[in-house]
């Protein structure tokens, strides 16, 4: 279902050009008319507004029931942190957060890991900005499952692209739980996303785009 919340968040993607509509290519290799690309916010309004989505999704899902954030380098990095931010500055939740390195550090303190140091027990969850095959999180788990007896049971990510992942039999996010035991929350789908369009007039020509694409590798609940 659209909410107001929703389609608060889509516009505000919009207007930064982080949801943009075109020929793009995904990182499973497809070609996509959509694309989401958080690496597009720039401004301190920006990235502190895209906090308070993030914490308000957070705060309905998890409350306080958690240890820790983690954001996977490169863009989980300023995701998380202003995550972090929002929880504290918003709801009064102040957790830690930590982020990897793409190169382990050979100097000083070393390691891959930067901020929080996880420990055995711990209650991670993750911050993402999208799923589209699994890939980016296959590279993730093993991350923290290196730091420790961790539990890792959510993950939040802007967009659930809906798509079909590995075994091109169930989605993405349904193998990333059926895999992992990690239950993905999205802010919104690409059904949303869908939704929204068919509002808009003058995206006419990117809806039926949307709909091919979404025939051929989407499944929608």
């Amino acid at each position: 279902m659209l909410t107001k919340e929703k389609i608060k968040f889509i516009e505000f993607m919009m207007s930064a050009d982080v949801l943009r509509f075109g020929d793009f290519v995904t990182k499973s290799g497809r070609n996509t008319p959509y694309f989401v690309n958080t690496g597009n916010y720039r401004t301190g309004a920006q990235i502190s507004a895209l906090g308070e989505f993030y914490a308000a999704a957070i705060k309905d899902v998890c409350g306080d029931d958690f240890d820790a954030m983690f954001g996977p380098a490169y863009k989980g990095i300023p995701l998380v942190t202003t995550t972090a931010g929002a929880l504290a500055r918003v709801y009064g939740i102040d957790k830690p957060y930590f982020f990897n390195r793409k190169e382990a550090k050979d100097h000083g303190e070393g390691g891959s890991l930067v901020g929080y140091k996880p420990k055995d027990g711990d209650r991670i969850i993750i911050i993402e900005d999208v799923i589209t095959a699994g890939t980016a999180v296959r590279e993730t788990v093993p991350i923290l499952k290196a730091c420790g007896d961790i539990a890792t049971k959510d993950m939040f990510i802007s967009v659930n692209r809906c798509e079909v992942g590995q075994n091109g039999k169930t989605t993405a996010v349904q193998d990333v739980y059926e895999e992992f035991g990690i239950k993905v929350h999205s802010l919104i789908t690409v059904r949303d996303i869908h939704e929204y369009l068919a509002t808009k007039s003058e995206y006419k020509d990117v809806l039926a785009n949307m709909e091919k694409y979404m025939d051929k590798y989407c499944i929608i609940d």
